[in-house]
């Protein structure tokens, strides 16, 4: 999906935050469980339909430290991952 494409996380699935900024994602519709490190947290908890990957890649280079370069390309492939396993999906422009 293209970069700019905005993001909502589905708003069925169940976000519980551990300790150190780690998450857990459920999703009661298929029983799916997915683990987040502190920056997938980061992003997902800002997937409220405004932002696109492009924005949560601009996010996490200002809130991490090294970052790397192909940030944009990474949250890019989580948000897919997210977007496969039906915990997020992409609105239409």
């Amino acid at each position: 999906m293209p970069s700019a494409c905005r993001v909502v996380a589905n708003p069925s699935t169940v976000f519980r935050e551990e300790l150190d900024d780690w998450a857990l994602l459920f999703n009661p519709d298929t029983g799916a469980v997915y683990g987040l490190n502190p920056v997938g947290a980061f992003i997902r908890k800002r997937m409220d339909g405004s932002r696109s990957v492009r924005d949560f890649a601009d996010l996490v280079a200002e809130h991490f430290e090294d970052v790397p370069d192909e940030v944009e390309l990474e949250v890019s492939a989580f948000v897919e991952e997210l977007v496969g396993m039906g915990f997020a999906e992409y609105l239409e422009s």
